[in-house]
Protein backbone atom coordinates (compact mmCIF):
# COMPACT_ATOMS: atom_id res chain seq x y z
CA UNK A 1 0.00 0.00 0.00
CA UNK A 2 1.46 3.04 -0.92
CA UNK A 3 -0.06 6.13 0.80
CA UNK A 4 -0.30 9.02 -1.38
CA UNK A 5 0.71 12.76 -0.51
CA UNK A 6 -2.76 13.38 1.57
CA UNK A 7 -0.79 11.37 4.70
CA UNK A 8 2.99 11.75 5.55
CA UNK A 9 5.31 10.74 8.70
CA UNK A 10 5.26 15.39 9.02
CA UNK A 11 1.49 15.34 8.90
CA UNK A 12 0.92 12.63 11.24
CA UNK A 13 3.77 13.94 13.65
CA UNK A 14 1.54 17.43 13.41
CA UNK A 15 -1.65 15.56 13.84
CA UNK A 16 -0.14 13.57 17.40
CA UNK A 17 1.29 16.70 19.22
CA UNK A 18 -2.29 18.28 18.43
CA UNK A 19 -3.68 15.17 19.80
CA UNK A 20 -1.18 15.14 22.83
CA UNK A 21 -1.91 18.60 23.66
CA UNK A 22 -5.79 18.04 23.85
CA UNK A 23 -5.62 15.00 25.59
CA UNK A 24 -3.66 16.92 28.26
CA UNK A 25 -6.11 19.22 28.48
CA UNK A 26 -8.77 16.81 28.67
CA UNK A 27 -7.22 15.46 31.35
CA UNK A 28 -7.26 18.31 33.15
CA UNK A 29 -10.31 19.90 32.39
CA UNK A 30 -11.67 16.15 33.74
CA UNK A 31 -10.18 15.69 36.63
CA UNK A 32 -12.85 14.43 38.46
CA UNK A 33 -11.32 14.11 42.11
CA UNK A 34 -12.83 16.53 44.04
CA UNK A 35 -15.10 18.34 41.30
CA UNK A 36 -17.40 16.25 42.13
CA UNK A 37 -18.18 16.03 45.52
CA UNK A 38 -17.83 20.15 45.35
CA UNK A 39 -20.80 20.34 43.42
CA UNK A 40 -22.87 19.23 46.16
CA UNK A 41 -25.76 16.78 46.24
CA UNK A 42 -28.36 19.16 45.10
CA UNK A 43 -26.43 18.83 41.56
CA UNK A 44 -26.69 15.00 40.50
CA UNK A 45 -28.00 15.80 37.17
CA UNK A 46 -24.33 17.87 36.31
CA UNK A 47 -22.24 15.33 37.63
CA UNK A 48 -23.96 12.62 35.90
CA UNK A 49 -23.28 15.10 33.07
CA UNK A 50 -19.69 15.47 33.57
CA UNK A 51 -19.23 11.93 34.19
CA UNK A 52 -20.58 10.91 31.09
CA UNK A 53 -18.69 13.58 28.85
CA UNK A 54 -15.73 13.29 30.81
CA UNK A 55 -15.72 9.46 29.81
CA UNK A 56 -16.76 10.46 26.30
CA UNK A 57 -14.44 12.87 25.66
CA UNK A 58 -11.55 10.96 26.98
CA UNK A 59 -12.48 7.67 25.08
CA UNK A 60 -12.72 9.82 21.79
CA UNK A 61 -9.40 10.89 22.53
CA UNK A 62 -7.95 8.09 23.28
CA UNK A 63 -9.25 6.79 19.72
CA UNK A 64 -7.48 9.13 17.68
CA UNK A 65 -4.32 8.38 19.84
CA UNK A 66 -4.39 5.11 18.81
CA UNK A 67 -5.05 5.56 15.27
CA UNK A 68 -2.37 8.33 15.29
CA UNK A 69 -0.14 5.81 16.92
CA UNK A 70 -0.54 3.09 14.47
CA UNK A 71 0.54 5.57 11.62
CA UNK A 72 3.97 6.70 13.39
CA UNK A 73 4.12 2.97 13.61
CA UNK A 74 3.60 2.70 9.90
CA UNK A 75 6.09 5.33 8.68
CA UNK A 76 8.59 4.32 11.16
CA UNK A 77 8.63 0.51 9.56
CA UNK A 78 7.04 -1.06 12.79
CA UNK A 79 3.48 -2.06 11.05
CA UNK A 80 2.88 -3.53 7.92
CA UNK A 81 0.50 -1.91 5.42
CA UNK A 82 -1.93 -5.04 5.98
CA UNK A 83 -1.50 -4.69 9.58
CA UNK A 84 -2.40 -0.43 9.48
CA UNK A 85 -5.49 -1.36 7.02
CA UNK A 86 -6.15 -4.17 9.48
CA UNK A 87 -5.92 -2.27 12.60
CA UNK A 88 -4.94 1.49 11.86
CA UNK A 89 -9.18 2.67 11.27
CA UNK A 90 -11.24 4.62 13.41
CA UNK A 91 -14.94 3.56 14.09
CA UNK A 92 -16.64 6.11 11.72
CA UNK A 93 -19.55 6.40 14.15
CA UNK A 94 -18.28 7.10 17.23
CA UNK A 95 -20.90 9.72 19.46
CA UNK A 96 -20.67 13.52 19.73
CA UNK A 97 -21.52 15.05 22.86
CA UNK A 98 -25.32 15.22 24.11
CA UNK A 99 -26.50 18.57 23.53
CA UNK A 100 -28.44 18.73 26.61
CA UNK A 101 -25.36 17.70 28.97
CA UNK A 102 -23.57 20.77 26.62
CA UNK A 103 -25.54 23.69 28.12
CA UNK A 104 -25.03 22.61 31.72
CA UNK A 105 -20.72 23.02 31.22
CA UNK A 106 -19.01 26.40 31.50
CA UNK A 107 -18.13 27.55 28.07
CA UNK A 108 -14.43 26.46 28.36
CA UNK A 109 -15.54 22.95 29.02
CA UNK A 110 -17.95 22.97 25.92
CA UNK A 111 -15.18 24.52 23.87
CA UNK A 112 -12.73 21.59 24.44
CA UNK A 113 -15.40 18.82 23.70
CA UNK A 114 -16.13 20.52 20.76
CA UNK A 115 -12.38 20.93 19.68
CA UNK A 116 -11.98 17.09 20.44
CA UNK A 117 -15.29 16.31 18.14
CA UNK A 118 -13.61 18.32 14.95
CA UNK A 119 -10.09 16.70 15.83
CA UNK A 120 -11.78 13.33 15.63
CA UNK A 121 -13.57 14.26 12.84
CA UNK A 122 -10.40 15.49 11.21
CA UNK A 123 -8.79 12.30 11.66
CA UNK A 124 -11.76 9.85 10.00
CA UNK A 125 -12.37 12.30 6.85
CA UNK A 126 -7.97 11.52 6.59
CA UNK A 127 -8.67 7.99 7.00
CA UNK A 128 -11.34 7.15 4.95
CA UNK A 129 -10.05 9.43 2.26
CA UNK A 130 -7.03 6.83 2.69
CA UNK A 131 -8.87 3.75 3.12
CA UNK A 132 -10.84 5.54 -0.90
CA UNK A 133 -7.19 5.80 -2.21
CA UNK A 134 -6.57 2.56 -1.26
CA UNK A 135 -9.79 0.82 -2.70
CA UNK A 136 -8.60 2.68 -5.89
CA UNK A 137 -4.90 0.91 -6.58
CA UNK A 138 -6.21 -2.53 -6.82
CA UNK A 139 -8.38 -5.64 -6.42
CA UNK A 140 -10.20 -5.69 -3.58
CA UNK A 141 -9.53 -9.45 -1.13
CA UNK A 142 -12.89 -10.93 -2.17
CA UNK A 143 -11.83 -10.06 -6.10
CA UNK A 144 -8.07 -12.05 -5.74
CA UNK A 145 -10.06 -14.54 -3.71
CA UNK A 146 -12.48 -14.97 -6.72
CA UNK A 147 -9.69 -14.92 -9.28
CA UNK A 148 -8.07 -17.79 -6.66
CA UNK A 149 -11.19 -19.75 -6.91
CA UNK A 150 -11.56 -19.33 -10.99
CA UNK A 151 -7.91 -20.56 -11.71
CA UNK A 152 -8.04 -23.58 -9.56
CA UNK A 153 -11.68 -24.72 -11.11
CA UNK A 154 -10.25 -23.72 -14.62
CA UNK A 155 -6.95 -26.37 -13.95
CA UNK A 156 -8.90 -29.16 -12.16
CA UNK A 157 -11.23 -28.97 -15.31
CA UNK A 158 -8.85 -28.68 -17.50
CA UNK A 159 -7.26 -31.64 -16.12
CA UNK A 160 -9.81 -33.91 -16.61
Amino acid sequence: MTITSTLNARIVEGLYAEALVLSDEVRSVFDLSGRIEATGSNEDALRIALSCEALRTTTRMMHAMAWLLNHRAFFMGELSAFQLRRYGRLAPDFPTADPMRMMMFDASVRELITATEHFYARLLRIDQQRREEYRGTGPSGLDRLRARLDSLTQSTAGAA
